[in-house]
């Protein structure tokens, strides 16, 4: 099934954590399978981690922030041209499906 969101697109978070509601990012990892996504900024959680000593390296210890994957159907990508939030469309043009924007009809890829 084709993906409606690609890794570099720009999406805003329209439900989830209230935090994070309304707030744009860009896509850094999409998972296909398990239609989550993880954005850039957004998400974030706190890993405590341990001291960890193996074959010469050593990971620091203390609090780590970390973008987490999120749902797709939590985010909107962003049109280009009109840079509102939008649903998104697909148009067959020479044998290759193209993304277009659902409000003003420009092209997304």
């Amino acid at each position: 099934m084709r993906s409606k969101i690609k890794r570099g697109d720009q999406v805003e978070i329209v439900t989830g954590r209230t935090e994070d509601k309304g707030k744009r990012g860009e896509v850094l990892r999409v998972f296909p399978k398990s239609k989550k996504i993880m954005v850039q900024g957004l998400n974030i959680r706190t890993k405590h981690q341990k001291q960890v000593q193996s074959e010469g390296r050593t990971v620091n210890p203390g609090i780590v922030k970390l973008e987490a994957p999120m749902n797709m159907s939590n985010v909107m990508l962003i049109c280009k041209k009109c840079n509102k939030p939008t649903r998104v469309g697909f148009v067959r043009e020479e044998n290759k499906s193209i993304r277009v924007c659902k409000k003003c009809g420009a092209k997304l890829d």
